[in-house]
């Protein structure tokens, strides 16, 4: 299998599943890859782990969850799978450079990490990805 296919089903698996659990054993084992391979294979073809794509996704979702609802921060940090608003804040701070609460306030949601997707491009051979919208987490 080439390498786009296992980025393609990799993005794929972790966007229909982003509100679970994720690690590397049950995307592996879901997918049937090695998660040696799986992981050289993403990180290559993405330009980031796949941790850090998870926790991009999830901490971009979060800033839309801040600005379009009326949500708890701490409901919300849950949500995103942290175990404290603490560590919830510092790892959003780190990405947005701002907290949860002046992030909410500002009101306008701008994403940092959007899913991958993969482009056919008709001006050259093969495909390019792209990460819409921001950093690679």
């Amino acid at each position: 299998m080439n390498d786009e296919k296992v980025l393609e089903k990799v993005v794929c698996y972790i966007d229909e599943h982003i509100e679970e659990d994720l690690s590397l054993d049950k995307i592996a084992g879901a997918l049937h890859y090695s998660k040696f391979y799986m992981a050289r294979t993403f990180a290559e073809q993405a330009g980031c782990t796949i941790y850090k794509y998870i926790q991009g996704r999830r901490l971009t979702m979060a800033a839309m969850k801040l600005v379009e609802t009326q949500k708890p921060i701490i409901d919300i940090a849950y949500e995103a799978h942290y175990n404290s608003q603490q560590a919830f804040t510092l790892a959003f701070s780190r990405l947005y450079q701002c907290t949860p609460q002046a992030y909410r306030k500002k009101g306008v949601f701008y994403p940092k990490q959007t899913k991958i997707t993969l482009c056919a491009q008709q001006y050259c051979s093969g495909a390019a990805y792209r990460m819409g919208g921001g950093m690679a987490a």
